[in-house]
């Protein structure tokens, strides 16, 4: 198994930016429940407050690949869907990770 990291980058219609972080937010919670899924992250371009990316990792492709087919998705992100301007999407593999020392 190789672990997976995905990459979502959008772009939120105007004046919705505050809602569509609520919204992930609440929808980022449940998903970090479910079996496989390790980490997330929301971030904002420092220059676009409207463009984000959606940094998720899993364990292997198979659970992402469920959960990317699962009702349960559809649910939990419609709202996000319906804030968005445009969303593209990038999968890949995680080859090797080199972690800092804690600062001092």
């Amino acid at each position: 198994m190789t672990k997976v990291r995905t990459v979502l980058a959008m772009r939120t219609r105007e004046g919705c930016e505050q809602r569509f972080e609520a919204e992930w937010l609440s929808a980022a919670e449940e998903i970090s429940t479910l079996d496989g899924c390790l980490h997330q992250d929301l971030v904002r371009d420092a220059d676009d407050p409207r463009s984000y990316l959606i940094i998720s990792d899993w364990a292997d492709r198979e659970r992402l690949d469920a959960f990317g087919r699962s009702e349960h998705r559809d649910r939990l992100l419609r709202m996000i869907r319906e804030l968005r301007e445009s969303a593209h999407r990038y999968t890949y593999q995680v080859l090797h990770s080199v972690r800092s020392e804690e600062p001092r």
